[in-house]
């Protein structure tokens, strides 16, 4: 998944005319057993989403095998229907290959600012996280810390849509595999080929069954409880006023955040157990 901070140079045309509702809820009466019984997983705070085009901002876990956007659509669309699309703000190598029109119609977008707000005035829900690969990736001694690298362009996306954020918070995918690096250093070292795949990381991970991999060989997903919570929606303007300051609005709304994972984290008695 990316962030509207990763726009490529050429803005794609907007995407969200691709969804279709019938393929989503077909997907989703697919994940949904899968969700509930292998991750057993469930979403929070639903009681409080708001009507209309909102910008959910989420940290990401889970690596290769992230389950945000499938637990927390398969949440939504339980309990809101499909007439509302949730779009996802996404990589464009999601996009291409034969299996880029299955995506489009299940509701991914490329990551550029002409997209999303596209989606958000269509009273679309948009989901991004702004941490992308860095936030995924991130080492499992770190698992439970907001961390966007510094990525502040979802602020800019709400306010130019006109939206509140909803911020949201997920636990237990981070301990799908025990992350021991992002690999930084060694992406680094890779230079040019780093470069061509538009990655800043080349992550280090042990899992089952091969044991250690950096992406490869795939391991698979532990069977980790996953909870997500959305917060309470912030409307930036009543907060922040007329002309906010972007980093005082990405402080508060990471800060938030960080103390609604504290809790979660304090609820969690086991590792993968929950």
């Amino acid at each position: 998944m990316s962030s509207p901070d990763d726009d490529p140079s050429e803005i794609a045309p907007s995407e969200i005319t691709k969804w279709d509702p019938a393929v989503t809820e077909r997907v989703m009466s697919i994940l949904r057993p899968f969700l509930k019984s292998y991750h057993r997983a469930e979403v929070r705070g639903l009681e409080t989403f708001p009507t209309g085009g909102a910008l959910v901002v989420a940290n990401h876990s889970g690596g290769l095998f992230a389950m945000d956007v499938p637990v927390f659509a398969s949440g939504f669309y339980e309990k809101f229907g499909f007439d509302r699309p949730v779009y996802t703000l996404s990589h464009d190598m999601l996009m291409t290959g034969p299996t880029g029109a299955f995506f489009k119609k299940a509701g991914f977008i490329p990551a550029n600012h002409k997209n999303a707000d596209d989606a958000l005035r269509s009273g679309g829900v948009v989901v991004v996280f702004p941490g992308g690969d860095y936030d995924v990736y991130r080492p499992s001694l770190s698992a439970n810390k907001i961390d966007f690298d510094g990525r502040t362009g979802y602020v800019r996306a709400a306010l130019n849509a006109g939206v509140p954020i909803v911020p949201t918070v997920g636990i237990g995918g981070q301990e799908s595999q025990l992350f021991l690096t992002r690999g930084t250093d060694l992406a680094k070292a890779l230079g040019p080929v780093a470069r061509l795949f538009r990655t800043k990381i080349l992550p280090v991970s042990f899992g089952f069954p091969f044991g250690l991999s950096a992406v490869l060989p795939v391991n698979m997903p532990l069977p980790a409880k996953i909870t997500m919570k959305t917060l309470a929606p912030i409307d930036i303007i009543e907060e922040f006023g007329e002309d906010p300051d972007i980093d005082e609005v990405d402080a508060h709304v990471r800060h938030v955040m960080q103390r609604a994972l504290n809790e979660l984290a304090k609820e969690r008695r086991l590792p993968v157990l929950g």
